[in-house]
């Protein structure tokens, strides 16, 4: 290849909002877990868009899947019955031990559902201004109903008034859950994240959602799980909340569940399966013939590939890695995370080692301000796992270095 000058990635385009803060790349194509920039730079792919994608780039079981899908029809209308969708929805309701799927199209939509299906179902019990329990340092979304429902003062400023019908509790605390909703018979669900990806990577208790559950049902509350980010294999298992041994009655996805392709999905119980009926909620794009493929064919290859036992695996080897070379560290505050969804705290704001990931030929994601989280392709091997360390641990040393 004849050496050319590198493209300059502006910082801001005249054209498109400035609603991101972005790095001075551009990714051109990937493979694996592996992805190349437009000046042909080389990167490991720990964010893998995000806990996005899956299946890791251009996957040779999934693309060619897509590309007979698109062959034969992209979109056509909710006004038609679409077969994927049923297809999708008995592998879903298969895999959770639930009852019933909606799809729409990002997990902020699946979320607004969820916060629908909840008021809808006080309603239909004679409750006027149902109530949702939410979390400190919980992210819903960025619609105003699902801004109000997360617990980040720094996103919503700004877009007030919030939508009311919130009840805010830490997590993790049986007894301030118990305190904040005492008494009060306008409460209809508790909506949580079974780990808080934006919040920091943040654990709900094992003990705790079995508590949790069992106070919905003395109550007859929906328990709405959010799954979005820890769902589809991140942990080891089909959704994270299953370590727990438990179902929710409401569990909204998106983000791995299509590898790339958008799509969203609420997975409901009995208690939840039909409150919604014809006209109370809808998507345009929700559940198209390309992303039910994509749903499909995903779930068929992590089967047929046994990626929940490599999440499980190499996110242990990954773990073992970083505890054993930042773990004594002064200055790494914590290293936590379950199969490969991992967060590693550091004392102090570290924003500023995402610029010098890039630089390295690494990418990942500084979340909470102060904890780098790594999502990577569920593909991932030992050796990229390794690569991922040797990259990282230098960058945290210096920045924990600085003043």
């Amino acid at each position: 290849m004849n050496a050319v000058a590198p493209h300059l990635i502006e910082a801001s385009s005249p054209h498109v909002m400035n609603t991101y803060g972005r790095l001075p790349i551009a990714l051109s194509h990937g493979q694996g877990c592996r992805a190349w920039d437009i000046n042909g730079k080389s990167y490991i792919d720990a964010l893998g868009g995000i806990a996005v994608n899956t299946l890791g780039h251009n996957h040779p079981k999934l693309v060619p899947a897509l590309q007979d899908q698109i062959a034969k029809i992209i979109h056509s209308s909710n006004y038609y019955h679409v077969p994927g969708q049923e297809t999708l929805a008995a592998k879903l309701v298969e895999l959770s031990g639930m009852t019933n799927v909606f799809f729409c199209s990002t997990g902020l939509e699946a979320n607004e559902a969820a916060l629908k299906l909840a008021r809808k179902f006080g309603h239909d019990q004679g409750i006027d201004r149902p109530e949702i329990v939410v979390y400190e340092h919980a992210f819903h979304g960025r619609s105003i109903a699902t801004l109000s429902a997360t617990g980040n003062a720094k996103v919503q400023k700004g877009f007030g008034p919030l939508v009311e019908g919130f009840i805010r509790v830490p997590l993790n605390d049986v007894q301030a859950l118990k305190n904040a909703t005492q008494d009060n018979p306008n409460v209809v669900a508790v909506f949580l994240e079974a780990i808080q990806g934006e919040g920091g990577v943040k654990f709900a208790h094992m003990d705790y959602l079995r508590e949790v559950r069992q106070i919905c049902d003395e109550n007859n509350w929906l328990l709405m799980i959010d799954e979005v980010q820890c769902g589809m294999g991140r942990t080891g298992k089909w959704f994270a909340h299953q370590w727990a041994g438990i179902k929710p009655d409401v569990m909204p996805l998106a983000k791995g569940l299509g590898s790339g392709v958008p799509i969203g999905a609420v997975v409901t119980g009995p208690k939840a399966a039909n409150i919604f009926q014809p006209g109370n909620h809808g998507s345009t794009f929700g559940g198209n013939p390309l992303a039910m493929r994509a749903g499909i064919e995903t779930i068929r290859i992590m089967e047929e590939d046994g990626l929940l036992a490599n999440a499980t695996a190499v996110g242990a080897h990954l773990m073992a890695a970083l505890q054993r070379e930042l773990g004594a560290l002064p200055g790494v505050k914590e290293i936590r995370g379950q199969g490969l969804m991992i967060g590693v705290e550091l004392s102090k704001p570290c924003s500023v080692i995402m610029q010098r990931a890039v630089d390295v030929g690494l990418l990942i994601s500084v979340t909470a301000d102060s904890v780098i989280r790594i999502v990577p392709s569920l593909i991932l091997t030992t050796a990229e796992a390794d690569e991922i360390v040797a990259l990282l641990v230098p960058l945290v040393r210096e920045v924990l270095e600085q003043d």
